[in-house]
This record gives C-alpha cells, sequence and structure tokens, in this order.
C-alpha cells in the first residue's frame, strides 16, 4: 500500500508540475490559484469501506479522496459520495487559499533595489561608459 501512495504522490508532482507549466500563459494570479486548487483536490485522502467475499466483513482503508468519489460515483453510492465530496471541497478551498498566499508573498518581486548600486548621477556631457572598480 505504500508503494501505491508513493507511486499515487509522484504522478500527481508531475500532473501538478505540468499543469502549472501549461498554463504559462496566463497571469500568475489565476496560475497559481488554479494550480493549487487542483493540488488540493487531488492530495486529499478519504476513507473507504469495502465488502468482502464473507457476509458482514469489510474492508476499510485510506485512498485520494478522487478516487474514493469516483468509485462511489460510479456505484451511486451515496453515503460514500458525499463525504468524498466535501474533502474534495474542503481541498480545494485549501488549495486555492495557498495560492492566493503564494500569490501575496511573491507579488513584491519586482521590487527589487540593488543597495550596492551608486546614487550619485553621472556626471553631465560625460557619455563614456563607467566601468566598475574594486576597491
Amino acid at each position: 500500500m505504500s508503494l501505491l501512495w508513493l507511486s499515487y504522490g509522484f504522478l500527481s508532482l508531475v500532473v501538478v508540475l505540468t499543469g502549472y507549466l501549461g498554463l504559462g500563459f496566463l497571469p500568475r494570479l489565476p496560475r497559481l490559484v488554479i494550480t493549487w486548487v487542483v493540488a488540493g483536490m487531488i492530495w486529499v485522502p478519504a476513507r473507504f469501506r469495502l465488502p468482502l467475499l464473507e457476509e458482514g466483513e469489510f474492508y476499510t482503508g485510506f485512498a485520494p479522496a478522487v478516487m474514493v468519489a469516483a468509485v462511489a460515483f460510479l456505484e451511486r453510492n451515496t453515503a460514500a459520495l458525499i463525504p468524498a465530496l466535501l474533502l474534495l471541497v474542503a481541498g480545494g478551498l485549501a488549495g486555492f487559499a495557498v495560492g492566493l498566499l503564494l500569490w501575496w508573498r511573491g507579488r513584491h518581486g519586482d521590487d527589487y533595489v540593488d543597495m550596492d548600486e551608486d546614487d550619485a548621477p553621472a556626471p553631465r556631457g560625460s557619455s563614456e561608459r563607467r566601468e566598475p572598480m574594486i576597491g
């Protein structure tokens, strides 16, 4: 089971990264928000319960809520679908919040001030290039 989660985690990282790069035509805010909403929905786990062959015995475990919701939808099992959908909504909202937080923290990236830059203006009439000096 741990190998299954590991492979799912790796593949979901590939999906999120390629999705982010694929949305490169969008501005940074919607690109981050969409990517993190999808990531939140992909990575939220949900508990599931499957009946076994013996009467009255069940197998319970954790799986991605997307998978639990998809299987519950195909089986028309509303008892399993509703909690999985609520977890998907919660994961999407958490991803939305992370996307907004990342955008908010990175929006001042172009306000870089070089503290080593000389504040003195260039002499008038001097069109020649100033070479950097050490010391």
